[in-house]
């Protein structure tokens, strides 16, 4: 569809990696075609015009346009609630292929960011009103971009695993080896080596599953699905770390850097995350293809 458009339409450009956050954030009104984002439809009321005006602010690429190309800075909802305890930083970066990340409220008032959105200093000072930000929690390598910068801003810390320490030599925290390790009251570092050989997710007051490139939702199968195509250390090693950490896990809330995010009751997300594992044991490595991840 090129860059075709109606005068007066919504519209993406050219630019769209196809990363999938513009669909998680307007579903209903964009979507997939040859690759890339598409707008299917035009607004119909205030409330699809803000949908939209989400995904536009969270992009990466800065794809997504109004019609008269220019956004309206009250309609930037980020950062976004999910719910009382974590927010969608949106504002994805180039830098981390247009990773999505979270800010987790912690019952004491402070936060922490897990990966990092682009680094601006208006951003920063937004999501610090939410409260002091202690730590900046790396799920693996390719998220670490601006890590250092906002835990600067923030006076954080910057944590990250050894086996993705060149990403982020000068963290002020290392995780190491593949037992989990309570970082903070409630908020548990699960290394899961398989992505990156650095890998992690951090499960917080056993309701949020920060799983970085680990897993995600896909709207394609409804289900937890592993990021096969784009493994890039090993999914042998993926499949091993789910079995050995799937039944540790209890969340209700899976919140990946790619990916959709979706919230079901914890009985059933363990029973999902158990038959993940038995699926990714199956699996065997195969040649680094974007184009067949199932969104």
């Amino acid at each position: 569809m090129g860059e075709e458009r109606l005068a007066g339409d919504w519209w993406v450009d050219a630019r769209c990696t196809n990363c999938d956050v513009a669909r998680q954030l307007a579903p209903d009104l964009i979507g997939e075609a040859d690759g890339r984002s598409v707008v299917l439809r035009q607004p119909r009321d205030q409330a699809e015009i803000r949908s939209l005006h989400a995904a536009a602010y969270a992009c990466h690429t800065r794809s997504v346009h109004p019609p008269d190309g220019r956004l309206d800075a009250a309609l930037d909802p980020f950062p976004m609630a999910l719910d009382d305890t974590v927010h969608l930083c949106g504002h994805n970066s180039r830098q981390t292929a247009g990773a999505n990340s979270y800010l987790l409220c912690r019952p004491d008032g402070t936060v922490m960011m897990v990966d990092t959105p682009r680094w601006s200093t208006s951003l920063a000072a937004r999501y610090e009103k939410l409260g002091p930000v202690t730590d900046v929690l790396l799920t693996h390598r390719d998220h670490a971009a601006h890590g250092r910068r906002y835990a600067d801003r923030f006076g954080a810390r910057l944590w990250i695993h050894e086996g993705d320490l060149d990403a982020a030599p000068d963290a002020d925290r290392v995780l190491r080896g593949t037992d989990p390790v309570e970082i903070a009251d409630g908020v548990v570092a699960h290394p899961l080596p398989g992505h990156t050989r650095g890998s992690v997710l951090y499960l917080a007051d056993g309701r949020y599953c920060f799983s970085g490139d680990s897993f995600y939702w896909s709207r394609t199968t409804a289900d937890l699905e592993v990021v096969e195509s784009v493994t890039w250390y090993s999914i042998e090693e993926l499949a091993a770390s789910l079995a050995r950490t799937a039944g540790r896990l209890r969340f209700e809330w899976v919140l990946p850097g790619h990916g959709d995010r979706r919230r079901l009751p914890a009985d059933e997300m363990a029973e999902r995350l158990r038959r993940l594992a038995e699926r990714t044991r199956l699996l065997r490595p195969r040649p680094i293809d974007f184009t067949a991840v199932r969104w």
